[in-house]
C-alpha cells in the first residue's frame, strides 16, 4: 500500500511540475518606463535610458493614427500609464493603460462619441488574432509568453509613451 502511495504521490508531483505558470517573477532592474513604436510596431520595456526587453508587437486593426472614438481600431498615441492588471484576461494576461485621458475624451465628446476604453497590453488569443498582424480593438499585443514576462517586469504606475 505505500508503495503505490508513493507512486501515485510521485506522479501527482510530476504532473504538477509539467504545469507551468503563466505568473513569472521578475527580480531584475525596474522597469521605469515603456515606450512603444507603433509604425515600427516594437515595444520597450525600460529602465532609465537602458532596454530591458524589447518586443514585435501587434496593434489595432486600423492603426495609423490616434484613437479618437470607440470602435475605430486604432490604438492611442501620448503618455499614459499602466493602471490596472487582469490575471484573468481573455487574452492569456494583461496590463491596462489609462486611456481615455482628459483631453481623448474632450476630442471624443467635440464629434458627439465616445472615446472608448479598455486598452490594454495583451497576450494573444488564437480565436481573434487567426494568422492576423494588427487584429485588436486598440490594444498592443504580445505572445502569451511575452506577456508573462511583462506582466511580471511592468507595475501599475509605470508610464507608457506610444509613438505614432
Amino acid at each position: 500500500m505505500k508503495r503505490r502511495q508513493l507512486l501515485l504521490g510521485g506522479v501527482a508531483l510530476g504532473a504538477l511540475g509539467a504545469c507551468s505558470s503563466k505568473f513569472k517573477t521578475y527580480n531584475g532592474p525596474e522597469v521605469t518606463y515603456v515606450v512603444v513604436n507603433k509604425s515600427a510596431r516594437k515595444m520597450y520595456l525600460m529602465h532609465n535610458d537602458t532596454v530591458l526587453k524589447d518586443y514585435v508587437i501587434d496593434l489595432g486593426f486600423a492603426p495609423a493614427g490616434h484613437k479618437n472614438i470607440e470602435g475605430d481600431g486604432k490604438t492611442p498615441e501620448g503618455d499614459y500609464f499602466i493602471d490596472r492588471r487582469n490575471p484573468n484576461s481573455q487574452f492569456h494576461l494583461s496590463l491596462g493603460i489609462s486611456y481615455p485621458n482628459d483631453k481623448d475624451r474632450a476630442r471624443a465628446r467635440a464629434l458627439g462619441k465616445s472615446p472608448g476604453g479598455d486598452i490594454f497590453i495583451h497576450g494573444e488569443s488564437n480565436f481573434w488574432k487567426l494568422g492576423k498582424n494588427d487584429w485588436t480593438w486598440g490594444c498592443i499585443a504580445v505572445t502569451n509568453e511575452q506577456m508573462e514576462d511583462v506582466y511580471a517586469m511592468v507595475r501599475n504606475g509605470t508610464p507608457i509613451r506610444i509613438n505614432p
